[in-house]
């Protein structure tokens, strides 16, 4: 049905001779070259129309709320979802409808570089194949080392607490202790984040603003939020489209749909503004050149020499650096810093970052498919995503920073060598906030 090459050799010269734990689960390899969190990034959770509810893959690390006792009923459940059953979703052309393995995205060797060759020619159905032996592992797993009857009650419990919480908690945080911001950047945002922001207390008082690229199967998608009384018309264009024509022409930039949105507004004195919300690949590596477009879409198009940049972003850059055979494998911090002070920018943190000024600590077990980057508990720090990844950039002698923090609880305060998110802070990055004087 789906028309895919066939990959039966891979699993006959390769998986199924793999041990499922040494061999699988803790594969860097395979993690590395996202064959099993690929499609679960796709269809994990999939939010539809007409529905208050999104509809989940079946597997043990989502919402997903029916019996996954026996991996007999798991296959037969998994399979219709995959293949058989029709959701239709929405995107900034409109309605679609699509079965979930048509919503799978190709593995391009651009942006993930451990994939080979002959596996990016073939990676929808190799995904597809891994992301089945991913999920029937978890479900053997689970029904292993416990019971059906004591772990679907215990996730039940976390699902409702960390899950489907999440939206309205991140909704009330940003309305009740962040709501007097002019403006905010968010990233990873989901279209039924957007729609509910819209139609709740933030959309009464800000402007928001999705790419008009908003990629409604990804669903992770870069917002601007301008607050109503500072932009009294909101947004003046969208010059996403800009940014992108101006990546260096040798440089394979890894963005996706979404990851980037930049717009001008004019403020309530009349002053004019480029405002971007990015979100880095995993690497890093998108962001020093996505940056130097965006200073130079402002430099050599006259109508917005004039505006005031304020960029907020997930620059997901690393405390050090981490060179393989001569390349770099992710973005370094300082070299960063050197990067944006060079274009003649500035950050909330200064013209240069401090490495162990961390806005992520988190870490990831073994449910869940990035499998090059779970970790025992006792190696969250080492192994964690501890790391100082989020930055406000802006032109300097534009402004100067009067103030500037980190949040991981939601109280405008910073618990250093806390992992989060928590049940009381719902994201895995931490909220960065700063005051800025004018200097015009």
């Amino acid at each position: 049905e789906a028309g895919w090459q066939d990959v039966s050799s891979f699993w006959e010269s390769d998986f199924k001779n793999r041990k499922i734990i040494s061999e699988f689960m803790k594969d860097d390899l395979l993690g590395s070259k996202r064959l099993a969190s690929m499609p679960d990034r796709i269809t994990n959770t999939i939010n539809v129309e007409n529905s208050d509810e999104p509809v989940c893959r079946p597997t043990v690390i989502n919402m997903y709320s029916e019996d996954l006792s026996t991996l007999d009923i798991w296959w037969k459940k998994w399979e219709s979802f995959m293949f058989d059953e029709a959701l239709t979703i929405k995107t900034t052309e409109g309605e679609i409808t699509k079965k979930p393995f048509e919503m799978l995205q190709p593995i391009k060797k651009a942006k993930y570089p451990a994939i080979t060759e002959e596996e990016e020619a073939v990676s929808l159905p190799l995904q597809t194949m891994c992301g089945a032996i991913f999920d029937s592992i978890l479900v053997h797993m689970m029904n292993t080392v416990s019971t059906p009857s004591i772990w679907q009650p215990l996730k039940k419990t976390m699902v409702a607490n960390l899950n489907k919480q999440k939206v309205p908690h991140t909704l009330s945080l940003l309305a009740e202790v962040y709501g007097n911001s002019d403006i905010i950047t968010l990233q990873e945002v989901s279209s039924s984040f957007i729609d509910q922001a819209m139609a709740g207390p933030l959309g009464n008082k800000f402007w928001i603003n999705a790419p008009k690229d908003m990629d409604a199967v990804r669903d992770q998608n870069s917002v601007v939020m301008l607050n109503k009384s500072t932009f009294p018309s909101g947004k003046v264009a969208e010059i996403t489209d800009k940014v992108v024509e101006s990546f260096p022409p040798d440089v394979d930039v890894p963005v996706a749909k979404g990851d980037i949105n930049a717009i001008t507004a004019v403020d309530k004195d009349g002053v004019p503004f480029v405002i971007a919300s990015f979100h880095g690949d995993t690497n890093g590596l998108a962001t020093i050149p996505v940056n130097e477009a965006l200073v130079k879409t402002m430099e050599k198009d006259p109508s917005l020499s004039d505006h005031k940049l304020i960029f907020g972003l997930d620059a997901n850059t690393y405390e050090k650096e981490y060179v393989v055979d001569g390349k770099k494998k992710h973005q370094e911090v300082l070299e960063w810093g050197r990067s944006y002070t060079g274009f003649g920018e500035t950050s909330c943190w200064g013209d240069v970052p401090q490495p162990s000024n961390f806005t992520t600590f988190n870490a990831r077990t073994y449910l869940q498919p990035q499998l090059n980057k779970a970790c025992k508990s006792s190696e969250k720090r080492e192994k964690g995503d501890v790391n100082p990844k989020d930055f406000i950039l802006f032109k300097k002698g534009d402004f100067e920073v009067l103030k500037t923090w980190k949040d991981n609880t939601g109280e405008r305060f910073f618990i250093e060598d806390m992992a989060f998110p928590t049940l009381k802070f719902p994201s895995d990055h931490a909220v960065l906030a700063t005051v800025l004087k004018k200097n015009y």
